[in-house]
């Protein structure tokens, strides 16, 4: 069977996916050709972006496995990719076996992983939707069977925010998530930095100008601001590689220079 034969309904071959390309760049298998050439361009142009990956989902398991262990039992995945072990679910679930789990993105491959993936997991669920309409999230008949906005919550927008441009109002759409969080959730975000290589920043976007990867690497004042009502907790925003909390790293150092792409992590508290 070709390539084509098994593009799921829905999916145009021609298009890349961020989440097939980051799929690809945590050496998954469920991308497409004009994925991996996608992420060739981008290992052209910064060939540590292999482990910028592997710490961005690093810094995400790390997060949530604290803040389980925190207390917090229900957590929402915005942009969650191709699943990925350790998943959040598996993650959390092994701190305390009642956290729930909503996985929300747009792409239909990462649909039909969820179907099967979690089909014989009570308590966790994904959805296709598309992160520019919070509304139609947050109405979205799973995520008000199993999130209680009255109790704490976990919101995670890592790697995604930084393809949502300046006119789909990036702050818009925290905030929309804000008003229904509860004292004492969180906010997870890992953002693209205007503080990257100017080169390679530059190379990258003629890449994917006007494609669905096309990204907006935004400077460490800007990202900052999308915390607008939240205490930072823990280092605050860091590379992801040099997030930690706690008095023990167990973590396996990823990268032992800065990469020319630049990822940086925060997670925010909403204060009691």
């Amino acid at each position: 069977m070709t390539e084509l034969e098994r593009v799921p309904p829905g999916v145009d071959p021609n298009v890349p996916s961020s989440a097939r390309v980051y799929d690809y760049l945590l050496g998954g298998k469920d991308n497409l050709a004009v994925d991996r050439q996608m992420a060739e361009r981008l290992l052209k142009v910064a060939p540590d972006s292999r482990l910028v990956a592997r710490a961005n989902r690093q810094f995400q398991v790390e997060v949530v496995r604290h803040l389980a262990e925190q207390g917090i039992r229900q957590y929402i995945d915005l942009g969650t990719g191709i699943p990925t072990s350790p998943s959040i679910h598996e993650t959390v679930r092994s701190v305390h076996p009642a956290c729930r789990v909503i996985y929300v993105d747009y792409d239909p491959v990462v649909r039909l992983h969820a179907q099967v993936l979690l089909a014989d997991s009570p308590g966790v669920a994904g959805i296709q939707a598309d992160l520019r309409r919070p509304g139609d999230i947050l109405a979205d008949p799973h995520v008000t069977g199993l999130i209680d906005f009255d109790q704490p919550v976990c919101v995670l927008m890592v790697g995604v925010l930084h393809f949502i441009m300046d006119e789909e109002d990036p702050a818009g759409i925290v905030a929309a998530f804000k008003k229904r969080m509860a004292p004492g959730s969180h906010l997870v975000i890992s953002h693209a930095m205007a503080e990257s290589d100017p080169e390679a920043i530059a190379q990258l976007q003629a890449g994917a100008a006007g494609s669905p990867v096309q990204s907006r690497f935004r400077t460490r004042e800007e990202v900052l601001a999308l915390f607008e009502g939240f205490e930072l907790i823990g280092p605050g925003l860091v590379p992801v590689q040099d997030w930690h909390i706690g008095p023990d790293d167990t973590r396996i150092p990823l990268l032992d220079a800065p990469p020319r792409l630049r990822i940086d992590g925060a997670v925010g508290r909403v204060p009691a």
